[in-house]
């Protein structure tokens, strides 16, 4: 059951005698439950993507439907009234400073009118969900930046939404604290079944708890779906480059954050992927044993991907045609999968 689908949508922004495409024909459909990524190099247009689905920003065509329900088609009255299912926390947190944890999240919930007893009460719970029952009276600059955005998580849960929208959310975040929002996020998902979508452009980020994702491009979606199956088969070019950069052996790099496959340029480069099944067995120094010939290993990566353990490899083969063919009939009858690396990607 779909509770996001977006239809043909785009938005232009008109800058002067400037007109910026920032949206072009996105049709995304995101269904219940899902943590679903959208990635995208900085100025893709992602951010605005997710500011179209609560109509923070209001596309310039097509629609967005929640629940079955065109927001285009809403008064501002139901408008406001939709976007209470529809919760969004944002990179910098956005708390309120003169608020302590516990009013910041009564905040919200006096503005829906609730009594000051039974939000307090609410909050409370909250605070103790995302693990900070002992910072109820800390205000903002006394806590860390993990911790102010456990609080931002609470005051979004707070209203009890349906959808949780994730701007960056954890981008100003060191990794291990990035890896402590994501559980929580992951595990808010699983125990409240609120479906959850996630802008990025760090890859470790989608493949840490995301099961589909969606690929922004210069305003276009060029790819969407799985993330396994994007993992194992990317279709498109930013989609490939997006993994082949992801050379850090921990899967934190984000797009343009390492050269090291632009420096490669020379020889016919073998893409290898394979599972936990496949990943303790010695495949390329048997290969290499069997067929007397040396390949360079250019880069090797094991991660999660979806909870499925993953790995990939970038070979350099021989020169040699029909040894190389030979290789890459070894690599598949021992059941792993393979693509050829263009010089250009």
């Amino acid at each position: 059951m779909s509770v996001i689908e977006v239809k043909h949508l785009s938005k232009t922004f008109q800058q002067k005698d400037l007109k910026v495409d920032a949206l072009s024909d996105i049709n995304l459909s995101i269904e219940k439950g899902d943590i679903y990524g959208i990635i995208g190099m900085s100025g893709a247009g992602k951010s605005t993507l997710v500011r179209c689905l609560n109509f923070l920003e209001r596309p310039s065509d097509g629609q967005v439907l929640i629940d079955g329900q065109d927001l285009g088609a809403l008064d501002e009255k139901q408008l406001r009234a939709q976007r209470m299912k529809i919760a969004m926390i944002f990179q910098n947190f956005n708390l309120l400073m003169q608020k302590n944890a516990v009013d910041n999240i009564i905040f919200p919930l006096q503005i829906q009118g609730k009594p000051r007893k039974e939000a307090r009460q609410r909050a409370k719970e909250l605070l103790e969900t995302v693990g900070l029952a002992d910072k109820a009276k800390s205000y903002p600059s006394q806590l860390s930046g993990g911790q102010q955005q456990r609080v931002a998580i609470a005051r979004a849960l707070a209203c009890d939404p349906s959808i949780l929208l994730c701007d960056e959310a954890t981008s100003a975040l060191d990794p291990q604290t990035t890896e402590s929002i994501l559980n929580l996020l992951k595990e808010i998902n699983e125990k409240m079944g609120i479906t959850i979508v996630i802008i990025t452009h760090q890859m470790s980020v989608i493949q840490k708890i995301c099961n589909r994702v969606a690929i922004i491009e210069n305003g276009h979606l060029v790819e969407h779906g799985n993330v396994v199956d994007i993992f194992n088969h990317p279709k498109s070019r930013a989609a490939r480059e997006l993994i082949l950069r992801d050379a850090t052996g921990g899967g934190t790099a984000s797009f343009g954050e390492n050269a090291q496959v632009d420096e490669i340029r020379e020889g016919q480069k073998l893409r290898i992927v394979y599972s936990a099944n496949s990943a303790f067995e010695p495949v390329i120094a048997n290969m290499i044993l069997q067929f007397g010939h040396p390949v360079n290993i250019l880069r090797a990566n094991t991660k999660n991907v979806g909870g499925v353990a993953k790995g990939d490899m970038l070979l350099q083969l021989p020169d040699d045609r029909e040894l190389r063919f030979k290789m890459e009939d070894y690599l598949k009858e021992k059941g792993l999968e393979i693509e050829e690396v263009d010089d250009d990607e």
